[in-house]
């Protein structure tokens, strides 16, 4: 593979000045022309030690408008990073739309120098790849311009420029004792440098090896295929054309009876008398407080998702929760319509950056299935959009549970006629009226459309790391202490 960047390619002194202002004037048009689009532009730069990597990074920055860029170096994680997920340091550092982010080091580095030193296996390191390929799929599919350069250098070359730094007293510190380990396993980075890139190479996120030993060549080349790359994406969206549609998930499992669904086998009759919830809600707040401390010494993080019909006490129930939880230890994340910022990232974006410190619970007073739910009914999500979001949830949730988070998701579901009675309690009882709005009245009208979508949210997005608790609401009473209890098994499942 990496046969075709060792051809010994040269670029003169003479060719590069006479090439190098046009190349940056059509960059910064690019780059103008990039600030009225609806995508964004990541660059990642990768590969050998010593191979100009920071070097270009400073050059691509000198190029381009720096108000519209975006560089981050991802080296060891810092504590807040390494109490979550591993993704979320990535996601938080997305450009917006309409900006260009420079990643230098990104998600490859960790998995590729782990298996190097046989930290993970072969089949672990695939594993890591295939979560990336699909990762990068997901921003490609919203809309993402992803350019991947992996710069290239011979043993030989790299063992030249290893001296020369060394030798140098002004460049010697820029030699690291791990640039020297890692020289060491010159043979072993390139097999597995190889894997990396054949396993992630794609037509939507293709791989480009740049030859590294003449630094000329490589800062003209990779601005080139930067450029080529930007100017082909604005040719297209000029046009009219976007990325090609993501292939949607399997079919959901059939139904016994047309329009049966899963919420037709809750039993709503379920209820607590007032002195068996009394007894009920004190055993359970008094369990969750001693799990929470203790999931909080253990470092165990707990992200509560809550959903439901309008007025089924989703907000009443959280307040059970939160009673029992210290308010140091807890967050209660409402979510409503994106703002502007949130609107120009990934909709995942606004959720991986509210995750929860390792030991913290993060409670989501509505969460990330607001785009299969009020965005499919309510259409402000394409049918592309909310059919590749049931993958996008499962990846994410898959990625919560292998940190270690107790994730807890919850339906609370009541029949249409207590829905009707509640919405007249609210409007009156002067006190409870704000909570009554025209949008609600507007949402019951649509009732059967929302209960199909929750059928195939569950049937798709109910895993085994994930499992949905589908809350018969009719009593508040029971529905409260289903909740609990339902948080407790999660928490006492990991300690």
């Amino acid at each position: 593979m990496f046969e075709v960047a060792e051809l010994g390619r040269k670029v003169s002194r003479q060719e590069f000045d006479e090439a190098e202002p046009a190349l940056r004037s059509e960059l910064l048009d690019a780059q103008f022309a990039l600030r009225d689009r609806k995508f964004p532009v990541i660059v990642i730069i990768s590969g050998a030690d010593t191979a100009g990597k920071g070097e270009f990074v400073h050059r691509l920055n000198e190029w381009l408008d720096p108000r519209g860029v975006d560089t981050h170096a991802f080296s060891q994680g810092s504590d807040e990073e390494q109490a979550r997920p591993r993704f979320w340091r990535f996601w938080r550092t997305m450009p917006a739309r309409g900006r260009i982010g420079i990643f230098f080091g990104s998600w490859y580095s960790e998995p590729l120098v782990r298996r190097v030193y046989r930290e993970i296996k072969g089949s672990q390191l695939d594993g890591e790849l295939d979560r990336i390929a699909f990762f990068e799929k997901m921003l490609a599919d919203d809309g993402a311009l992803i350019i991947k350069l992996w710069f290239h250098l011979t043993r030989k070359e790299q063992a030249r420029r290893l001296k020369h730094l060394q030798r140098d007293p002004h460049t010697r510190s820029r030699v690291r004792p791990a640039d020297l380990k890692n020289f060491k396993f010159y043979a072993r980075f390139i097999r597995t440098s190889e894997r990396v890139i054949r396993r992630t190479d794609s037509a939507q996120c293709p791989w480009h090896l740049i030859e590294a030993t003449d630094r000329r060549y490589l800062d003209l080349t990779a601005g080139r295929i930067i450029l080529e790359s930007l100017q082909a994406r604005l040719k297209d969206e000029g046009a009219g054309m976007v990325p090609a549609p993501a292939t949607g998930p399997p079919s959901p499992p059939a139904r016994a009876k047309p329009g049966q669904t899963v919420l037709d086998h809750v039993d709503l009759s379920q209820k607590l008398t007032d002195r068996r919830y009394r007894q009920e809600l004190e055993k359970y707040q008094g369990r969750l407080t001693r799990l929470t401390w203790e999931a909080n010494a253990k470092k165990i993080s707990t992200v509560a998702a809550f959903e439901g019909w309008d007025a089924a006490g989703k907000g009443s129930a959280i307040r059970r929760v939160t009673a029992a939880i210290d308010p140091r230890l807890s967050r209660i994340i409402p979510i409503a319509a994106p703002t502007d910022e949130e609107k120009a990232h990934h909709y995942f974006w606004r959720f991986w950056r509210r995750l929860p410190m390792a030991g913290d619970v993060a409670i989501f007073d509505r969460s990330w299935y607001g785009r299969v739910l009020v965005e499919r009914v309510e259409k402000f999500a394409t049918e592309n959009e909310w059919k590749r979001a049931y993958l996008e949830i499962n990846d994410f949730e898959e990625q919560l549970a292998n940190r270690r988070i107790a994730l807890a998701k919850f339906w609370i579901h009541i029949s249409k006629e207590e829905q009707l009675r509640r919405f007249k309690q609210r409007q009156d009882i002067e006190f409870k009226r704000y909570k009554i709005t025209d949008e609600d009245w507007r949402n019951r009208k649509k009732w059967d459309a929302y209960k199909e979508a929750v059928n195939e949210m569950v049937a798709r997005t109910s895993t085994e790391f994930a499992p949905w608790t589908v809350v018969a609401g009719n009593d508040k009473n029971f529905a409260r202490v289903q909740i609990l209890k339902t948080l407790c098994e999660a928490l006492e499942r990991l300690l």
